[in-house]
C-alpha cells in the first residue's frame, strides 16, 4: 500500500497480483511525504512513521482503502486515484496455492495448502469464502474512480497510471513461485467451474476467460 498525496495516487496491493513488483517500482520514485506500508525496503525504513497512527483498519501491505482511513484527512484521501493490479483468477489461484505451500508461518490457509492437493484446496469452502469476500472492487471501495491494471495486459493498462505519474515504470520480477507456467494444466472441469463461481465478480469486471482469447 502506498499513499502519495504529492503524486495523486493510492496504490492498493491485493495478494498475488504482482503488487510487490509495483510497490518496488513506485518506491524508487517515492516522495518524502509518501506513506509506504509493507515489507519492501523503503516501506520498512519508514515503518516508524506509522507508530501511533490512528486508522480505521489493519495497516499492512494488503490494506484496503477503508483500512487506511485516518492516516490522511478524508478530503486528501478522497482526491487520490486508487490504483490496483488485478490478475486472471484461475492463474491467481494457482499462484496463491503454491505461495502458501512455501510459507512457514501459522495460518489456516497455509495449513490447508500444505495438507491438501490443489483440487481439494480450491474446493475447500474456506478458500471459496475468502475469494468471494474479497473481490478486487472491495479493496478500493469508498475512493475515487480507480485505475485497474490487468497483469496480463500490463503494457496497455499501465498507460493511464504512468500518464498520471508523468514518468514510466519498470516492474521487476519478484516472488516467483515454483509452479508450471501454464496454469490451465492444474485444473479439471470441477475446479475450473469452482473458480468461475467464486471469482465471478472479477471475471465479469475484467473480461477474464479460462481459455486464451485475443480480446483485450
Amino acid at each position: 500500500m502506498i499513499l502519495s498525496p504529492g503524486r495523486g495516487y493510492a496504490f492498493v496491493h491485493a495478494p498475488k497480483t504482482g503488487g510487490t513488483a509495483m510497490a518496488l517500482a513506485l518506491e524508487a520514485h517515492a516522495m518524502a511525504d509518501d506513506i509506504l506500508i509493507g515489507d519492501t525496503p523503503k516501506a520498512l525504513k519508514r515503518r516508524g512513521r506509522l507508530n501511533g497512527a490512528q486508522a480505521a483498519g489493519r495497516l499492512w501491505k494488503h490494506s484496503t482503502l477503508r483500512d487506511v482511513r485516518g492516516l490522511l484527512p478524508d478530503p486528501v484521501l478522497d482526491r487520490l486515484t486508487p490504483v490496483m493490479l488485478v490478475r486472471n483468477p484461475w492463474d491467481r489461484m494457482v499462484s496463491y496455492y503454491h505461495w502458501l505451500r512455501a510459507q512457514d508461518f501459522d495460518n489456516p490457509a497455509v495449513t490447508r495448502a500444505k495438507t491438501l492437493g490443489f483440487k481439494a484446496f480450491v474446493l475447500d469452502p474456506k478458500t471459496g469464502e475468502s475469494f468471494r469476500r474479497n473481490p478486487s472492487a472491495s479493496y478500493v471501495a469508498g475512493g475515487a474512480l480507480p485505475i485497474f491494471i490487468r497483469l496480463e495486459h500490463l503494457e496497455t493498462d499501465l498507460v493511464p497510471f504512468t500518464d498520471l505519474l508523468g514518468f514510466g515504470l519498470i516492474l521487476p520480477r519478484v516472488n516467483s513461485s515454483d509452479r508450471l507456467a501454464d496454469w490451465r494444466s492444474y485444473y479439471d472441469a470441477t475446479t475450473r467451474d469452482c473458480v468461475a463461481e467464486i471469482c465471478a465478480a472479477d471475471i465479469s469486471a475484467f473480461s477474464y476467460h479460462f481459455e486464451p482469447t485475443n480480446r483485450a
